[in-house]
């Protein structure tokens, strides 16, 4: 009997991603209106919501109660057990209701902290649910899952750091800064915080210095690759190109994936990210 393995929506994981996985969705307020993020809410909705400056854009989290009935329904059907993946706690709610849900249901459901999020989250949700494939238990899905957090590295670039800072997932300071100097901010995911790493002054540099730090985070080791973005899928694709020719046959899985509402509301238009995954 497996283990199931639960995610959240800001996963932002590949279509080839395991039907069996399930996602509990985030909520996205567009101006009053509620809806689920990939299912009412679409990234560009967000995107043109958040150009145009006068629309109100925020997010929740999921409720217990929503995780709770999850959690029972893997669990009254063949799961032996739960094993639960989510964003940071520090950009989100979401781990905090998933973990109140988890201690309404029982000790059969273990929550873990991804300490990021996009395929940050994805990575290690999907190693948890190979290890459940191979017939893992309970600690053995949960620690598949630390160990692919310890080894993933998450990088973005944004136009703005604005809507970081309206959204309170980076500080005041760093907004001025970045706003005063007219940079363009290069961002790194750090025990779940986001943290400056690099500045630099324009789209096209940014780029390229994201390229740069995926290989250094991959170092000499075997990797996967995602990259994402926001209503930018050209470019993408470049950075996708670029990053297979530099990193060759160490490079296994290498995914393009649009961002989806949740974070959209956050970083704002021009996004892109490089998530990289050491597979040892």
């Amino acid at each position: 009997m497996p283990v199931a393995v639960v995610t959240d929506s800001t996963a932002y994981l590949p279509s080839s991603a395991p039907a069996s996985m399930a996602v509990v969705p985030l909520t996205v307020v567009v101006n009053g209106v509620e809806g689920y993020e990939g299912v009412d809410v679409t990234p560009a909705e967000v995107a043109r919501a958040l150009r145009a400056k006068r629309v109100n854009v925020s997010t929740s989290r999921p409720s217990p109660a929503a995780f709770a009935a999850v959690y029972r329904r893997l669990l009254d059907g063949e799961a032996t057990g739960v094993v639960s993946v989510h964003l940071s706690a520090e950009l989100s709610g979401t781990v905090d209701a998933a973990r109140l849900a988890a201690t309404e249901v029982g000790s059969r459901v273990a929550v873990v902290d991804a300490k990021s999020t996009g395929m940050g989250l994805g990575f290690p949700a999907l190693a948890a649910h190979a290890a459940a494939a191979r017939g893992e238990d309970l600690d053995g899905v949960s620690q598949a899952a630390l160990d692919a957090v310890a080894r993933t590295s998450t990088f973005f670039y944004v136009d703005t750091l604005e809507f970081l800072r309206r959204g309170g997932r980076i500080n005041a300071a760093s907004a001025l800064l970045g706003t005063a100097l007219s940079v363009k901010p290069i961002l790194h995911v750090v025990d779940g915080a986001i943290v400056m790493r690099d500045k630099v002054r324009t789209a096209s540099r940014g780029l390229a210095r994201l390229v740069d730090l995926a290989l250094d985070a991959a170092g000499d080791a075997d990797v996967d690759v995602a990259v994402h973005h926001l209503d930018g899928a050209e470019r993408a694709g470049q950075m996708a190109s670029t990053l297979a020719d530099r990193l060759g046959p160490r490079l296994h899985d290498c995914y393009v994936t649009e961002i989806g509402a949740a974070v959209a509301a956050h970083v704002g238009p021009g996004l892109a990210s490089v998530v990289v995954h050491r597979r040892s």
